[in-house]
């Protein structure tokens, strides 16, 4: 099937459209409904009708836009009408929810009227915290926005307008960076005079550019003092210049903006611009000239963006809309005002140059992002967006006055707003603002790698660990630089320095257990596994990280020799902490123990139960069977009994656990407290006790990967030290959150 039967067969399939609405609170009982309707629903309607503003605290309206449409200019498809728009207005719903969290109703408008319009719109002001306008025709949307915003006391944005002019906008400041052109000298001409364009070329002169350095070219050519065809829109942007067509105004400029027809570009044109030319193509789907084209026409000195997503640079409304709302419904704002949108453009610029995460590379399909001509935007799928520019919108609408509500402080407000794509990154930022608190030294083994290599860059620069990286120093110092990572990382290289010190402390912990004076020497230069982890057991170094590029158990072999277990611990274990969207959950043992005893899962037990402490989670453990309480009796089971009852003799431990348990017995409360009343679990378990290896490793990929939930880890307990081994592969956020717990593991022993 082509892509038409494909969108047809996606729009159609049951549930047909693309969003529901769903319960946030609970609906199970009798009672329940008695608080939802009938009669406990009059207590809030009591004081909303007293206090207007309490419809923030008992109601959705605080986290609802109303996006809204009478379909006159939808997409590439022109007028066709307010129900022919729902599936574009339901679609503009899923991106909200998707990448903001905001919930949406989307609302089409058989009208066509600007003055019913309004009318109908500014009844609905009640209902919503925010209106997004969306593909209303040209000069009409400039009227029903002005009056819309004058008269409701909520933030109303149209984004056909305003969207490419924050996205292309942030694009320009890093463009006009790159190339050396100052904002207000830049010559710009632009291809189209409709909404957007003149909200685009608005806004470029409020971000610094010269309003009388843009030249503006409609259908009949250069908009001129002379012509008598200008609505009042494109008069403002009229210039005293010889008449002309587009050809001619691209003469000798800097930038090229097109939001226009596809294909009206030449390369001859492209060629006729000043040196290290920017162009905007952004008609969709056919750019005024395509991506190829305008490459060749200049070879190395041209910046080219466009709105497609199959070439670098796409301008994508996406990257604006979600999180100006975000910002801008945090604090109550009354309107998007121009201080919020420039704080969301300079924001978007800003993260354009920060080191770009492996999930969004591999999102689009590994190909290299990394600031420069061909990514002077971030990519839409970019996490970071969210609590980039959300937050500087919100501080932005504080200090110009339109926000109704004040955000103490933005940090912990960025953290909030992090929480909202998991519940992992809510539990890793407890962890990594410990590491913060107290940073320490961390070896990062396998330091040529390049995602060491930024992950030392990201620990050093957000104030995480100081990364020590291990390996030739030349190599590592080069990948850097070909990186463009600013920072100058500590680098211990086995082959450039005296390492005679280390070689005897690994030969006088190694000597009885078969290696040599000279073999030592020889595992310190050659194996930087060894030679971390004797940085680590002489304190040259606080914790080590190491895997990357090794089979686990190669990679814990050296840890395992020359660091070993703590005084009260004979066996290290591997945990995962799996974070589902309202509950985590943390596994053992995933990686190391094939075959436990009673002593092992006993101790396994009690070191994760400290790990889930560190993420200030409170321990309830489950030891796991496919036996419920002695309903099964034979030699695995008895070895799961005989673990917990060693722990219950045990006067260290001071947490619940209980088994042997089969696994929806630790999970679901109903069986936990209707069948099993006797249990020592009061809630569900959240630290999960597997019988030996092959379950533990097979239990945990299942969780995630069916259950839908994020790993972090495997995080090693039971060592001496703090150490822990990656799997193979992980992306550079994976080692820089095992860092910080490799960090938090060293406060704690410290």
């Amino acid at each position: 099937m082509g892509l038409d039967d494909d969108a047809r067969e996606y729009h159609r399939e049951p549930p047909a459209g693309k969003i529901a609405i769903e319960t946030t609170k609970p609906t199970n009982t009798q009672r329940d409904l008695s608080l939802a309707y009938s009669p406990g629903v009059a207590a809030p309607c009591r004081d909303i009708d007293d206090d207007p503003t309490a419809a923030f605290e008992y109601t959705a309206k605080g986290n609802l836009v109303g996006v809204v449409s009478n379909g006159s200019a939808v997409l590439g498809l022109g007028d066709i009408g307010a129900q022919a728009s729902k599936p574009v207005m339901e679609g503009k719903g899923v991106l909200f929810k998707r990448f903001a969290d905001i919930d949406v109703f989307d609302i089409e408008l058989d009208i066509s009227d600007p003055d019913a319009f309004v009318e109908s719109v500014a009844a609905m002001e009640p209902t919503f915290g925010g209106i997004n306008l969306e593909d209303i025709k040209a000069p009409e949307c400039f009227e029903i926005e002005n009056r819309l915003g004058e008269r409701m006391d909520i933030p109303v944005f149209h984004d056909d307008q305003h969207g490419t002019a924050i996205i292309s906008g942030a694009a320009l400041l890093n463009a006009a960076d790159i190339t050396g052109k100052p904002l207000d000298e830049l010559d710009i001409v632009f291809s189209g005079a409709g909404a957007s364009a003149i909200a685009t070329a608005e806004f470029y002169v409020s971000l610094g550019v010269d309003h009388d350095n843009i030249t503006m070219c409609d259908s009949s050519g250069i908009i001129t003092t002379d012509r008598d065809d200008l609505n009042e829109y494109k008069q403002r942007f009229a210039r005293d210049v010889p008449d002309g067509d587009l050809a001619d105004a691209m003469d000798g400029a800097d930038v090229f903006v097109g939001l226009s027809v596809g294909g009206i570009v030449s390369q001859e044109m492209v060629r006729s611009m000043a040196d290290n030319p920017i162009i905007f193509a952004m008609a969709n789907p056919d750019p005024e000239i395509d991506y190829e084209s305008a490459k060749a026409a200049r070879e190395d000195d041209v910046i080219v963006a466009t709105g497609r997503s199959d070439y670098p640079n796409m301008v994508n409304n996406v990257l604006g809309f979600p999180f100006i709302f975000r910002g801008a419904l945090d604090v109550r704002a009354t309107d998007i005002n121009e201080a919020m949108k420039r704080a969301a453009a300079e924001a978007l610029a800003e993260l354009a140059r920060k080191d770009v995460p492996d999930e969004v590379v591999k999102a689009y399909g590994d190909q290299p992002l990394q600031f420069g001509p061909d990514y002077v935007i971030p990519k839409p799928l970019d996490p970071r967006v969210l609590f980039e520019v959300a937050p500087a919108v919100a501080e932005a609408a504080m200090d110009s006055g339109c926000a109704r509500t004040e955000i103490d402080d933005l940090d912990t407000y960025a953290e909030q707003l992090e929480a909202r794509l998991g519940k992992s990154r809510e539990m890793m930022r407890i962890v990594l603002n410990k590491a913060k608190s107290d940073p320490k030294r961390v070896a990062l083994a396998e330091g040529t790698d390049e995602k060491m290599i930024r992950a030392a860059y990201q620990l050093d620069e957000e104030g995480i660990a100081d990364p020590v990286l291990l390996g030739d120093e030349a190599e590592i110092r080069q990948t850097a630089d070909s990186l463009g990572l600013a920072f100058e990382p500590e680098v211990v290289d086995p082959s450039g320095r005296e390492l005679d010190a280390y070689a005897d402390q690994l030969y006088e912990l190694r000597r009885r257990k078969g290696i040599t004076r000279s073999e030592a020497a020889e595992l310190i230069e050659g194996d930087t596994n060894y030679l971390g982890s004797v940085m680590v057991e002489s304190g040259d170094a606080d914790a080590m990280l190491t895997g990357l590029t090794h089979h686990y158990p190669s990679a814990l072999r050296a840890p395992l020799q020359v660091i070993g277990t703590a005084d009260d611990a004979n066996y290290a274990a591997g945990v995962y902490l799996l974070a589902f969207k309202n509950r985590v959950v943390f596994c053992a043992d995933t990686t190391v123990n094939q075959h436990p005893d009673a002593d092992v899962l006993a101790e396994v037990t009690k070191h994760t139960a400290e790990l889930a402490r560190s993420f200030n989670v409170e321990p309830r453990a489950a030891m796991l069977s496919y036996s419920n309480f002695g309903s099964v009796r034979n030699e695995a089971t008895a070895t799961i009994r005989e673990a917990v009852s060693r722990l219950h003799g045990d006067g260290a431990v001071d947490f619940p656990v209980d088994g042997e348990m089969q696994a929806d017995t630790a999970v679901v409360e109903d069986i936990l407290s209707d069948t099993y009343d006797f249990a020592q679990l009061d809630a569900p378990a959240n630290v999960l006790i597997f019988p030996n290896l092959e379950s533990g490793n097979i239990g945990y990929k299942l969780l995630q990967r069916l259950g839908g939930a994020a790993a972090i880890g495997p995080m090693l307990v039971g060592m001496d030290k703090p150490v822990h081994v990656l799997q193979r592969g992980d992306e550079v956020k994976d080692i820089v959150n095992l860092a910080g717990v490799a960090v938090v593991d060293a406060q704690d022993s410290g």
